[in-house]
């Protein structure tokens, strides 16, 4: 099997493809966020109070390095962490308020470059690529 027909291969490199479109995007509108740093945003946003330990889970990201997305955040001012009431081991993230504001300004750019990850394909084949994408991820 030549490495170009490699699930793992292709992956890699949508991956890669994916990560230079929303960094140079990004950068150029004048946001300073990472891709992960969105989605724990996101995630924040749609769950607050979430612990870091699900956060982690929520979007695929190994726990250990984790801890180091939210320092970053915090130190950006965009989230607060709290000691879990139940748990004194669990520290519970919200957005503060330049944290929404963040995220509402820059998830329009974020949804549309989503159409740049994907330009070559038509609209159908976006459609698929996206519905087998969640099939192999389990999502579906």
């Amino acid at each position: 099997m030549d490495k170009i027909d490699m699930a793992g291969h292709l992956i890699r490199r949508l991956n890669q493809q994916s990560t230079q479109v929303f960094q140079s995007q990004v950068q150029a509108a004048g946001f300073d966020i990472t891709s992960v740093q969105f989605a724990a945003l996101d995630t924040i946003a749609q769950e607050p109070g979430i612990d870091q330990a699900s956060l982690a889970a929520t979007i695929s990201f190994d726990r250990a390095t984790m801890g180091g997305v939210i320092d970053r955040l915090e130190s950006k001012g965009l989230v607060q962490r709290r000691v879990s009431p139940q748990d004194r081991r669990a520290r519970l993230l919200d957005l503060t308020p330049e944290g929404h504001r963040l995220l509402s300004e820059c998830r329009p750019l974020v949804e549309a470059l989503q159409a740049d990850i994907l330009a070559p394909l038509s609209a159908q084949e976006k459609l698929t690529f996206l519905a087998l994408a969640q099939k192999a991820l389990r999502l579906v």
